[in-house]
């Protein structure tokens, strides 16, 4: 066997188990129960805590530790704000799968459930877990990737306003639904 084709297996091999991976979803049922915690920590902090994330990755602080210290101590900063930000991702991939659970509790909870919307959330999860994990990858070979972590959190608060929008409709659905029924019963239609 040529040296291409076992490379093109050994890739193929890695990239079907990564996919596999990205895949799997949660181990609950079809109907996701309510989880209390769910709610919160979905109020966009993430884009509060990235321009911090950001600036300690800058490169001028490093220049600056090399220059005035010593380039041990700046290799030890680097790693140290590299952490930092895996933190900051693997939070912003929790963030990501609360908003996800709770997508699910609002499809479950509107009238109108399309099969489609299953197949765009599954969608969005492997796209996001494709660029996590590649951002990750990036940060563990020693790469800043910002501008990708940077487009990662902007997909995380882009989800977090459809839903904050989805469950005001909700809301405002609930809201005319119960306004209805007591008017209903005030009128003496709604009893039987």
């Amino acid at each position: 066997m040529s040296f291409s084709l076992v490379f093109f297996v050994v890739v193929t091999f890695v990239l079907l188990c990564l996919l596999g991976w990205a895949l799997r979803g949660p181990r609950a049922a079809a109907v996701p129960k309510m989880d209390p915690g769910v709610l919160e920590g979905t109020d966009r902090s993430h884009i509060t805590c990235f321009p911090q994330v950001q600036r300690a990755l800058a490169k001028e602080d490093y220049v600056f530790l090399a220059s005035k210290g010593s380039t041990q101590l700046a290799r030890r900063v680097r790693r140290e704000r590299r952490e930092i930000a895996l933190a900051y991702l693997t939070f912003l991939r929790e963030d990501f799968q609360k908003l996800l659970q709770l997508a699910r509790i609002i499809a479950v909870l509107s009238p109108e459930v399309e099969a489609g919307e299953e197949f765009e959330r599954l969608r969005q999860r492997m796209k996001f877990s494709m660029r996590y994990q590649l951002i990750r990858m990036k940060f563990l070979l020693g790469f800043d990737p910002l501008l990708e972590m940077g487009s990662l959190s902007q997909a995380v608060s882009g989800l977090t306003i459809r839903l904050e929008a989805a469950m005001k409709e909700l809301g405002e659905r609930a809201a005319l639904a119960s306004e209805l029924a007591s008017s209903l019963k005030g009128s003496g239609l709604g009893t039987t």
